[in-house]
């Protein structure tokens, strides 16, 4: 009877790996929204880590946050790190291109919860009067995060992470002077 169990049990191990293993490595979240302030004025809070305080969602999870900044104030090579409750993980992130209202390009490195590695961009369209921000992370996953991805919606987790920021960015980017 044991064995029987034994053999039932290594099975569904068996199809569980194989199932993971089948699942996507790479991954991609993207939210959008329009913004009432120009290319410039948002591009200037995505593009210092010092203004990230004020709309990031994550920011306002873990008020007790340890963070640092490193690297110029902004623009490419800045860098920001993260050591937090188990909402917000730790790591680190480093802009790695900056292009005047038109995008930022960050490599965003978990440590905590997970291990992760990802590409975290920002594209700023004029749109009338406002701007159309794209916020978009990319990057792959491992064994562990393909296994979590079938227990958690992770678009669904981070995505409704994304559309809080946009949310909140709107609201401080309204608050700015505007510059055309």
């Amino acid at each position: 009877m044991i064995k029987k169990i034994l053999l039932i049990l290594a099975a569904a191990i068996l199809v569980l790996v194989i199932v993971v293993s089948l699942r996507p490595s790479q991954f991609t979240v993207t939210r959008s929204a329009t913004v009432p302030a120009s290319p410039e004025v948002v591009f200037a809070q995505v593009n210092d880590f010092h203004k990230w305080q004020e709309w990031s969602p994550w920011a306002k999870m873990d008020p007790a946050c340890k963070f640092a900044f490193s690297g110029p104030e902004s623009g490419v090579g800045a860098g920001f790190s993260w050591d937090g409750n188990n909402d917000v993980g730790a790591g680190t992130m480093k802009i790695t291109e900056s292009k005047p209202g038109e995008s930022v390009k960050l490599d965003l490195d978990f440590t905590k919860p997970m291990e992760g590695h990802n590409l975290t961009v920002f594209t700023f369209k004029p749109n009338g009067t406002g701007t159309d921000v794209t916020w978009t992370m990319s990057g792959r996953n491992g064994f562990m995060g393909k296994l979590f991805g079938l227990f958690v919606d992770c678009d669904k987790m981070v995505g409704g992470q994304f559309e809080k920021g946009l949310e909140n960015l709107n609201g401080v980017v309204t608050k700015a002077p505007t510059t055309n």
